[in-house]
């Protein structure tokens, strides 16, 4: 079990402030009190790449994403700082995609084509409803006609790929309150839409203090049931549980990476990171301080924890990511990711193929439609219970050239 081929790279950088806490939000996300310390928490972060670069040395980002937190907060000149050391210390491919994380509330005219020109080729809006009344119950600071002003600044700005996240199943929402958001996202023709459901995470307000009148699970599936229809109908394809791409666009190249078992370096307060080492054949998952004062002393790591997965784990790590994609990965790509023989995966194939959950053709290995749908009983069989037997892939290793796929 040898692992000959590394994954492309990707680079999530966190920015952990915003203008206001969402009640539902469970992200490494910190209300902003005055001001942000900006210059400071930029040399913090690549301070932090630096001493991440033995790990990747002479591999190329396929692409970056900035999230939060609100990184729109953030200068124009912060970011063409930002961006550009990133650019002297990493190689970048030539079509590399390079995401921000943005809220209406936080947009300028001026300030995106600073984030353009800097060298963002994609934003991620977080409008979450059209209607000011769920935007009320959702905590946000902007409203509606102000999420289609975000839009068009960014379409003027240079931005032709754009993402809107948008919620459905808000409390007191009806099926046809839900449509009505669909359609006013779609009246803009962004090139991607996350569509999702609320949940109510640990560690949220909603979750300590739920909302009145929650969706149950009919109303759920009657909401997601037209929602799909009407996507589809509008030549919005589904690659994924929650998103989705304009026929003829492609999907997120960086969210591909994620549930391809790609890997990915993690900068920022809280950030989380997946490696694959050739040298040690090991994996290993790396996560940073969360909060952002201790992330600024620089007198302590970077590093909060580092975690090699074991052999038996990479199942489950693998399919937790790749049975999310529609239409499923190729079934090479478990062994050239993972180093682990495909055939190891047969006994537990074989069950979820009988019980109709799993598909597995000459070249591709997907969820069926019923497998898509129980996503998580699909998945329970990956389990590292079921692979015991798998030992630690290093070892008495042959010299072997690696690759990047």
């Amino acid at each position: 079990m040898i692992i000959t081929q590394l994954p492309p790279l990707s680079l999530y950088i966190h920015y952990p402030w915003c203008v206001q806490k969402c009640p539902y939000c469970d992200f490494n996300s910190h209300t902003v009190k005055q001001t942000t310390p900006e210059d400071d928490y930029i040399d913090a972060l690549i301070l932090d790449l630096e001493q991440q670069l033995p790990i990747v040395w002479g591999r190329q980002l396929s692409s970056i994403f900035i999230g939060g937190g609100t990184p729109s907060l953030m200068s124009e000149r912060g970011m063409d700082r930002l961006l550009s050391a990133v650019r002297a210390r990493l190689p970048f491919l030539s079509d590399i995609e390079v995401t921000m994380e943005a809220n209406p509330g936080t947009v300028e005219a001026d300030k995106f084509k600073g984030f353009f020109d800097a060298g963002v080729n994609r934003i991620s809006i977080g409008v979450q409803s059209f209607n000011d009344q769920f935007l009320k119950t959702l905590g946000r600071i902007h409203q509606s006609d102000e999420a289609i002003r975000a839009f068009e600044i960014a379409r003027n700005a240079g931005f032709n790929n754009i993402n809107i996240d948008l919620m459905y199943a808000l409390p007191g929402q009806s099926p046809e309150q839900a449509m009505s958001d669909l359609s006013a996202a779609i009246k803009l023709a962004p090139e991607h839409l996350s569509w999702y459901q609320l949940t109510l995470e640990p560690n949220t307000e909603f979750h300590h203090r739920p909302p009145k009148n929650m969706a149950n699970d009919d109303l759920r599936a009657d909401i997601s049931e037209h929602g799909l229809s009407y996507l589809s109908k509008k030549n919005y394809q589904r690659y994924e549980v929650s998103a989705f791409h304009l026929a003829g666009k492609a999907p997120s190249w960086h969210n591909m990476n994620y549930w391809q078992f790609g890997d990915y370096l993690g900068i920022g307060a809280g950030a989380h990171g997946k490696i694959t080492r050739a040298d040690t054949q090991q994996i290993a998952r790396i996560s940073k301080r969360r909060s952002p004062k201790d992330y600024l002393n620089t007198d302590k790591p970077f590093i909060d924890k580092e975690r090699i997965i074991a052999p038996q784990e990479l199942p489950i790590e693998f399919m937790m990511n790749a049975l999310r994609l529609k239409n499923g990965v190729p079934k090479e790509l478990f062994q050239q990711a993972t180093g682990i023989a495909f055939n190891e995966l047969q006994p537990v194939i074989d069950r979820l193929i009988k019980r109709g959950l799993l598909e597995l053709t000459k070249t591709q290995l997907l969820p069926t439609e019923t497998g898509f749908c129980f996503l998580n009983e699909l998945l329970d069989e990956f389990m590292p219970d079921n692979f015991k037997k798998l030992t630690n892939l290093a070892g008495s290793l042959p010299k072997i050239k690696i690759k990047e796929l």
